[in-house]
């Protein structure tokens, strides 16, 4: 079981593991535990769950019987066994604790999935089988759009299609719909054949912003195809705190050597690792999430 994805709960990791054979996911109890509670400390989770449990036991609680254990990566780095519960079983343990907070939980829990950014980032998880972008195509406005065109193909009607209107967020103006497409042209003729030259064209198609919404998500699964192809490298998203990257991405407009020392830091030759690409797409589209 190494299909492994990470949901965020007002910054709060919900880690989940696929079960293939039952084709369900089965999710970290202790991450349940601690977003209902916004508790951050291991063992404060722990122990509660450890009452909690022993509790809903001697009440011969169905919750209990919704729980195995499988190995997931602990605080110190090592894989550990650890108790997870499946999607049932998430709605039974919310509605013990019986709290608001457990509603909120619920609520999110429940209907986080049938969003655009939850019907996307299942979408997303499908490119590990996919060939979607041809190799020649890798590092082309071409490429980008059919990556944009793949995750958001019937949620959005401009999905896969360079945006005509000018858009801006918070202080800062993109690339103007006038000169969009020369400005295109120009971002796809930048080298690649190095580290920095690609983080450089990275920074340009993210001043393009070439879509009306979802370029981040996009792009990041742009960059990791050229990192691939080019370098036989990927970004490992979950080592870069979503506030540092987005800090960086703002001060690249003027100076991007904070994204380049990020990036730099977080490269990994796993390219073939599903569970790197999995938390990638999990964390790329947690840095969409509004704060």
């Amino acid at each position: 079981m190494n299909k492994v994805s990470i949901r965020f709960y007002k910054d709060h990791k919900v880690r989940a593991v696929w079960d293939k054979d039952g084709n369900h996911w089965w999710f970290s109890v202790l991450d349940i535990v601690g977003a209902i509670n916004q508790q951050d400390d291991h063992e404060k989770n722990r122990n509660y769950w450890k009452y909690l449990k022993a509790k809903l036991k001697k009440e011969n609680s169905e919750v209990v019987s919704d729980t195995t254990q499988l190995k997931l990566t602990a605080p110190d780095g090592k894989k550990r066994m650890t108790d997870v519960i499946s999607q049932t079983g998430v709605d039974k343990l919310a509605k013990t604790i019986r709290n608001q907070q457990a509603m909120d939980f619920l609520d999110w829990f429940t209907y986080s999935d049938n969003t655009i950014d939850g019907q996307s980032r299942k979408k997303a998880y499908t490119l590990w089988e996919g060939n979607l972008v041809a190799d020649k195509d890798v590092g082309t406005v071409k490429a980008l759009q059919q990556i944009h065109a793949y995750l958001f193909g019937g949620l959005y009607d401009f999905a896969g299609k360079i945006r005509t209107k000018t858009i801006a967020k918070g202080n800062t103006l993109f690339c103007l719909a006038e000169h969009l497409h020369s400005y295109l042209k120009t971002v796809e003729a930048m080298p690649e054949t190095t580290f920095d030259e690609i983080v450089e064209k990275y920074v340009e198609m993210n001043a393009a912003h070439p879509f009306m919404e979802g370029n981040g998500r996009s792009t990041r699964i742009w960059l990791d195809m050229i990192f691939k192809k080019r370098m036989k490298m990927c970004v490992d998203w979950s080592r870069i705190d979503k506030r540092d990257y987005l800090d960086a991405m703002i001060a690249s407009h003027t100076d991007s050597s904070r994204l380049h020392e990020l990036l730099k830091g977080a490269m990994t030759d796993k390219i073939d690792d599903r569970e790197i690409f999995m938390k990638g797409i999990d964390y790329s589209y947690y840095y969409e999430q509004e704060e």
